[in-house]
């Protein structure tokens, strides 16, 4: 069984048991997190799909750390003006563990 959710803006599929970084969610590490933005449901040949989103659907997580990713570098370059500008960025994530997916 696995479900296709929506948080911080971004679209994932997951399965009960598996870990994913997502945006970060205002919750303490140990937390739990429900999310209701189901968009589709899967249980083998069983497809339920919403529109947009799934009603009475939700996925139960535990929220495992919070952390930063790899820097990304950002280089802006103009030909012949003598301008280089070089910035870097590390976003903030929230690692959480999917506990269950449950369908009314």
């Amino acid at each position: 069984m696995y479900a296709v959710i929506k948080t911080g803006g971004k679209q994932y599929k997951v399965a009960a048991g598996g870990k994913l970084k997502v945006e970060t969610l205002p919750v303490e590490i140990g937390g739990e997190v429900e999310i209701k933005d189901v968009l589709m449901v899967a249980d083998g040949a069983d497809i339920k799909v919403g529109a947009p989103m799934l009603v009475g659907a939700s996925v139960r997580c535990t929220v495992l750390s919070h952390g930063r990713g790899e820097k990304v570098m950002i280089f802006k370059m103009r030909r012949r003006k003598h301008y280089r500008k070089t910035q870097g960025h590390r976003q903030n994530y929230t690692e959480i563990r999917i506990d269950g997916i449950s369908v009314a």
